[in-house]
């Protein structure tokens, strides 16, 4: 029985980069030996066991055969006789394609350590066309350190597509590596590949032209994307890529204002006012401030800092005050016309 650390762990290591969670690879050992030894069963698909300390995860060494479409299509093999070339060979890129044993040594059997220092990625073997959802790890990667495709690498995964496997992704798995991606240093280069793939044109169709460069945190990323989409377009990107909540909800929320926002600059206190109640700027004045972040990203003739003048201007306004000694019939009214001249003395 013999242990090794696998994966995205030696090849952050070999970067310099912070290292996070450790997988490893367990050879030579069965599920009895493992929980005989104190580790706890938590794997459904394969052998996954937690460390009766650490907690950390060790899969039994294993091997996996297409049995079908999709992600689920796969038959596992684990057993003792399963080498650890067996199980990095399943693995997508070579540079997650590399081990260190218990002694520190690396394991390299696919030349992953070359490819990292020459930023390259490349598909570890024919079995990468399995899972569709690795040509979206590869833009993933792309976009984290931007790094390019190997040219035989982008040749499989535009088979791939034209093969029709990547019908088969499931959304969740896709919102999954694209928001990692979107969130990532170099979100460009994702874009790049998935264009170059030929999976763009199916995951968004609507977006005709990605932005050169992304900023700030995800939902402001995705809503900067669906700028220049209308309501009902960014609506179906978001459910097509399963986008949570908050996310689809700022993006449609730009669609919906980027037209105010665009004439904000000459615009009236009045129309300043209807820019802030439709964008819920008094319940949900983060969102607000993400809001206007995506429009100065986005359309820079957008005057962002008076709408942002005008939103503090009518906030401070004291709308209990107002309705306490208001008749109910005009309490809307006289709070509106308050923050109208709020908004006057500052916008």
């Amino acid at each position: 029985m013999k242990t090794y650390v696998v994966g995205g762990a030696v090849r952050d290591e070999l970067l310099g980069l912070p290292l996070k969670d450790k997988d490893y690879v367990v050879v030579g050992a069965t599920p009895d030996e493992m929980i005989a030894r104190g580790f706890r069963p938590v794997g459904k698909d394969f052998p996954v066991f937690l460390h009766p300390k650490t907690h950390e995860e060790y899969a039994l060494a294993r091997t996996e055969r297409k049995s079908g479409r999709g992600y689920k299509g796969f038959t596992v093999y684990a057993a003792p006789e399963v080498t650890l070339e067996e199980d990095l060979r399943r693995r997508d890129l070579t540079i997650n394609a590399m081990a260190r044993d218990e002694a520190g040594a690396l394991v390299d059997p696919f030349g992953g350590k070359k490819d990292l220092a020459a930023g390259v990625l490349r598909h570890v073997s024919e079995a990468f066309a399995e899972d569709p959802v690795r040509i979206l790890r590869v833009a993933r990667f792309a976009a984290r350190f931007g790094f390019t495709v190997h040219p035989e690498t982008l040749a499989l995964m535009q088979r791939m597509v034209r093969a029709g496997e990547a019908d088969y992704l499931v959304p969740e798995r896709v919102w999954q590596e694209f928001a990692k991606g979107l969130a990532e240093e170099h979100a460009e280069k994702m874009f790049e590949v998935l264009k170059a793939s030929g999976l763009y044109d199916k995951l968004l169709p609507e977006i005709k032209a990605p932005p050169p460069r992304f900023a700030g945190a995800l939902a402001e990323r995705f809503a900067r994307l669906a700028w220049e989409l209308d309501e009902k377009q960014a609506l179906a990107l978001s459910e097509r890529l399963k986008a949570p909540g908050e996310v689809r909800d700022l993006a449609v929320l730009a669609a919906a204002l980027r037209p105010a926002l665009a004439g904000a600059a000459k615009a009236a206190p009045k129309a300043l006012l209807d820019i802030l109640k439709r964008g819920d700027a008094f319940r949900r004045p983060e969102r607000f401030r993400q809001l206007l972040e995506v429009a100065r990203q986005a359309d820079p003739s957008v005057d962002a800092t008076r709408v942002a003048r005008a939103a503090t201007a009518a906030a401070a306004v004291d709308a209990g005050s107002i309705a306490a000694g208001a008749p109910p019939a005009e309490i809307a009214k006289r709070i509106d016309e308050a923050r109208e001249q709020a908004i006057a003395l500052v916008a």
